[in-house]
């Protein structure tokens, strides 16, 4: 018993050593390495891909930022450039394959390579499968599936001309673990790494040993995607113990440079992701669960909302969006009427 749980501990230690490396900012060294390279980041105008995007221009590297909102990306690109990288705004819609195509074109002809390119645009809608409109449902799918194969597709040319490259795909915990409530959402990231995992033995299989490809399974974390999603639970959708944005952003920056094709961020992600190989009905219980209590008896009322699953909104710009503190505000009263 004595040594069942001492090897439990020590399972757990590693986790959350393993984790926490993977969310720290990168060196100097590795900040060096990142000054000399080029990344492509679609979906780059609020959360995640914000993120990356302006840590890359701290870090002095060409950054090609492309999303729906271009008077968003023309205020990052200046910030870009302020901090000594440079800056190329293509405004696009993932879900155009000619507009991705002209992502690339235009990457192409600005610095004349991209080492690095990232498929960060997603959308979700909440709420129960039956009540949200099957066009939103298929939406999703648009933007975060046949979107990343748009932008794999023009990523992995380029590539394969130039003999090396890593593509970056934001997939999800719920790329292992499925979701209730966010059935569309839950099945365009399982295919997001199913994705990558089979282009990845492609590419071994053609020789292109220098190619990577990698997903990113982050937990759910304090960014505007909370504030764009499409809703039709009735009250106001959270999950619990939010992580912090910059976890990714440093995940995303430390795979660029020693990539790896599965990387859950965060020891919440990890621990879910470990849970689901080893008791997946339990863990999808679990999930569950929790999911009814924070996105379907949690929030408080409001109105449906389609989001920005079809054009964007000018709210939720930022990196990341107070939606923990507006969590923690709602507990609160709650707490109090309860009393």
């Amino acid at each position: 018993m004595r040594k069942n749980y001492f090897e439990c501990l020590l399972l757990i230690l590693c986790v959350l050593i393993i984790s926490s490396c993977t969310t720290w900012k990168p060196g100097k060294s590795g900040q060096r390495k990142l000054q000399q390279k080029t990344f492509v980041i679609l979906g780059a105008s609020s959360g995640f891909g914000r993120g990356v995007a302006e840590q890359l221009g701290a870090y002095k590297a060409n950054v090609v930022i492309a999303a729906r909102r271009t008077a968003v990306l023309q205020e990052i690109a200046e910030i870009i450039n302020r901090a000594g990288g440079t800056a190329l705004v293509v405004t696009a819609d993932a879900s155009n394959p000619e507009d991705v195509k002209r992502l690339s074109q235009a990457a192409i002809e600005k610095f004349g390579k991209v080492d690095v390119w990232i498929n960060m645009a997603g959308i979700a809608t909440v709420g129960k499968f039956w009540e949200v409109p099957p066009a939103d449902q298929v939406r999703v799918i648009d933007v975060n599936m046949k979107g990343v194969i748009y932008g794999a597709y023009e990523a992995i040319a380029i590539f394969r001309k130039q003999g090396y490259g890593t593509l970056i795909n934001m997939g999800s915990v719920e790329s292992e673990v499925p979701v209730a409530y966010q059935a569309a959402y839950t099945a365009s990231k399982a295919g997001v790494r199913n994705l990558g995992l089979a282009l990845s033995q492609e590419l071994r299989i053609d020789g292109h040993k220098k190619i990577k490809v990698v997903t990113i399974e982050p937990w759910a974390a304090d960014t505007p995607f909370w504030r764009h999603i499409g809703n039709y639970t009735g009250g106001a959708p959270s999950m619990i113990a939010l992580d912090p944005p910059d976890k990714i952003v440093n995940a995303v920056l430390r795979k660029s440079l020693r990539p790896k094709k599965e990387v859950p961020v965060g020891w919440k992600a990890h621990t879910m992701w470990g849970m689901h190989r080893m008791w997946p009905r339990l863990t999808e219980r679990i999930t569950g669960n929790v999911a009814n209590r924070y996105q379907i008896k949690f929030g408080p009322p409001v109105a449906d909302t389609v989001g920005a699953i079809y054009q964007p909104m000018q709210t939720g710009t930022g990196i990341d969006d107070g939606a923990k503190e507006r969590t923690k505000a709602h507990k609160k009263i709650k707490r109090n009427k309860e009393q």
